[in-house]
């Protein structure tokens, strides 16, 4: 049976960015350019600094070919934003296959890894992480963008260690909320997340998470 990480993030029907999919190949290459012009822009100039003109220039095509896949620049920002979620849900479930994880708590180490190599290595997400800068619902209009990333960690902690998603709702939710702000402070401190800071998350989230979640 194939799990619904496998698949990818699945989306609300109300969150479309693109006001069409690419079907040709030419069409989706301009596409990526776009995406990847905006997160070279965010890093450069940060959101309050992009435009629909910038992202075109740097993209190399005319401002009327990137409106006819978003129609401003929070859509081209949103879709950056959910294929960055998509890439860390698909990173975090390949990693909790790598190293065949004994207990939760090892997965909680794996989740936080995973986000910090992002935070250093893929552009713009330092500059937006999964979105608050822009809106803190540009996940999903219907809830926060933590409660979604609160979800999908739910899914597949469940999932690799056979435990109830109901039972994990609030601790997850709480453990990310943490996580975020401790996180962010650290990344206030150094640029690459100061490792002291990025230690006591981890120890705070499990030391939370160990009175919450059942033995796995």
């Amino acid at each position: 049976m194939v799990s619904e990480h496998d698949q990818g993030v699945a989306l609300p029907a109300e969150v479309a960015p693109l006001r069409r999919k690419p079907v040709q190949q030419r069409s989706a290459q301009r596409v990526e350019k776009m995406l990847a012009a905006c997160a070279e822009l965010i890093d450069e100039v940060g959101y309050d600094g992009l435009t629909t003109t910038l992202i075109a220039e740097r993209a190399g095509v005319a401002v009327g070919s990137l409106y006819q896949f978003f129609p401003d620049k929070r859509a081209v920002v949103q879709e950056l934003t959910l294929r960055n979620l998509d890439r860390f849900v698909r990173t975090v479930s390949a990693r909790f296959d790598q190293l065949e994880l004994e207990h939760w708590w090892d997965a909680v180490d794996a989740v936080f890894d995973v986000y910090l190599t992002m935070h250093r290595e893929v552009p713009a997400f330092s500059r937006l992480h999964f979105g608050d800068v822009v809106d803190l619902r540009l996940l999903d209009p219907g809830k926060d963008n933590n409660a979604v990333i609160a979800e999908k960690l739910i899914g597949l902690i469940a999932e690799e260690f056979g435990l109830d998603p109901q039972r994990l709702v609030l601790p997850l939710a709480v453990a990310v909320e943490a996580a975020d702000a401790v996180l962010h402070m650290a990344f206030r401190r150094d640029p690459a997340g100061d490792a002291t800071l990025v230690a006591e998350a981890k120890e705070m989230v499990r030391g939370y998470l160990s009175n919450r979640i059942p033995e796995g």
